[in-house]
């Protein structure tokens, strides 16, 4: 059965792929949930495992036998919102309605007299690298009335700036606050709204909202010497909901994890959330492993690159993780306010699935139809006397590597205009452009002032200084 887990006639629940996974795998899964719950301390946990955007996996716990939440049960999901948010700004530059270079002040002219905002951009709010507060000033916004907050200067306080803006990583919520109404702005709608028509429709994710509906999980406190809990109170967090506002279920964010690992036309494309992914702030002294992106997280586990989200709210924790590389996702729910380590279960989800069951890379094929010119490139180039092999990969995009190991190498996707530009490493953004003699012959590659040439100082080309051949 083929079905697109992404689209809004996908299955209801990732219970349909169940059966897709090993039952050794499927127990040592179950088994890690019940562990997660019991240590925890947690009333429930739910969980998922995704692989190449499909759910094969759900397990859950509940402290009631016979009373485990279903993959269809809502939970708060805290700070997972921020990479919703994040989406629909990338979506507005990809529209060309605001450039991440944008100060935010151009759009919420409101902010332009903060003291400490002014200047501060919108690629910086997304990677937390605004200098920002954590937090609002007064009481604490996750436990109190979004009332209290009516206007962006109540987010703010008088003092918002902690750092100057683009020096450090500094987790800030108003941030997110301000992306969220910097949409609101621009789209004409509140956020929420944005967000239901632009990106949860389409991804058939009816089941994320703004309040819980039934069936939802209670939130609940316990307490951390005694085995006994209370109730938390659910707020509705007004100005701050970008930051931690939305309930969602393992059905749901198993899409959300299919679309973060590949995009999807129509909602923002691989391209961009691949550009996402990259690290936009550097990992801290106190969490080597960590990083962060544009809305996402980075964490470096078990020799995996990961991205995603963690999230927490009063009764709340959640996570969500992703190995683009592994083509496999898992996510971890659990509805008290502090005890099991979600960001781990959900990790170690993801391992158990690779390790037991590794992917199978895709079957080589030979491209269908591969434009002559291209073909003409690849091979071995000389940058001065070091060695580099230029393949061409099928759908025309070209890989340089170093022949030794040693050097810079990089993939490039075309322009419009017939140059490249690379994707990674350190000629990611640079131009590749092949520049051909009078007569039509290939002379020479340009990639950023680079001449890479088929001979090593290829005494007939434009090497810069010049050569007079070898002797």
């Amino acid at each position: 059965m083929t079905v697109d887990p992404q689209s809004p006639t996908g299955p209801d629940s990732p219970q349909t792929y169940e059966n897709t996974l090993l039952p050794a795998t499927r127990r040592a899964l179950t088994h890690r949930v019940a562990v997660g719950q019991a240590e925890g301390r947690t009333p429930s946990l739910v969980a998922a495992v995704v692989r190449d955007g499909r759910p094969v996996w759900t397990g859950s716990r509940s402290m009631i036998e016979g009373h485990a939440p279903a993959a269809d049960t809502q939970y708060r999901i805290g700070s997972l919102t921020k990479t919703f948010v994040a989406v629909l700004v990338m979506r507005l530059r990809d529209e060309g309605r605001l450039e991440l270079t944008d100060p935010v002040a151009r759009h919420l002219p409101d902010t332009d007299g903060a003291d400490g905002a002014v200047g501060v951009t919108i690629g910086q709010l997304l990677a937390h690298t605004s200098g920002l507060a954590s937090e609002t000033p007064g009481p604490w916004w996750e436990r109190t009335p979004g009332a209290l907050r009516p206007e962006l200067a109540d987010i703010l306080g008088p003092d918002p700036a902690k750092h100057a803006p683009g020096r450090h990583y500094h987790y800030s919520n108003p941030g997110y606050a301000l992306l969220g109404a910097v949409v609101e702005k621009l789209r004409g709608m509140p956020w929420g709204e944005v967000l239901a028509t632009e990106v949860l429709r389409p991804l058939g994710m009816d089941r994320t909202t703004l309040l819980p509906q039934a069936p939802a999980a209670g939130g609940f406190a316990v307490h951390p010497w005694a085995d006994v809990m209370v109730p938390e109170t659910v707020q509705e967090t007004g100005r701050m909901a970008p930051a931690g506002q939305l309930w969602s279920t393992a059905a749901d964010l198993s899409r959300w994890a299919g679309f973060l690992a590949a995009g999807r036309d129509g909602v923002l494309s691989a391209g961009t959330v691949e550009e996402m992914r990259l690290p936009a702030a550097p990992p801290q002294a106190v969490d080597p492993d960590g990083g962060y992106g544009l809305g996402l997280q980075l964490l470096r586990r078990n020799g995996r690159q990961l991205v995603g989200h963690t999230g927490s709210m009063p009764g709340f924790l959640a996570a969500l993780w992703v190995s683009v590389e592994d083509g496999t996702g898992a996510l971890a729910l659990a509805n008290c306010t502090s005890g099991p380590a979600v960001s781990a279960v959900a990790a170690d989800l993801l391992a158990i699935t690779v390790e037991a069951e590794p992917v199978f890379p895709a079957a080589w094929r030979p491209a269908e139809d591969i434009d002559p010119t291209l073909l003409e490139l690849a091979g071995p180039w000389y940058w001065g006397t070091s060695g580099f092999a230029l393949r061409v990969r099928a759908g025309g995009e070209l890989h340089l590597a170093p022949l030794t190991g040693q050097g810079r190498g990089s993939r490039f996707h075309v322009e419009p205009d017939g140059t490249w530009t690379g994707r990674e490493g350190y000629y990611a953004g640079e131009t590749l452009r092949v520049v051909r003699r009078g007569d039509g012959s290939l002379s020479h590659l340009d990639l950023g002032s680079f001449v890479f040439t088929r001979e090593p100082y290829d005494p007939s080309a434009p090497v810069p200084g010049g050569f007079p051949g070898w002797h």
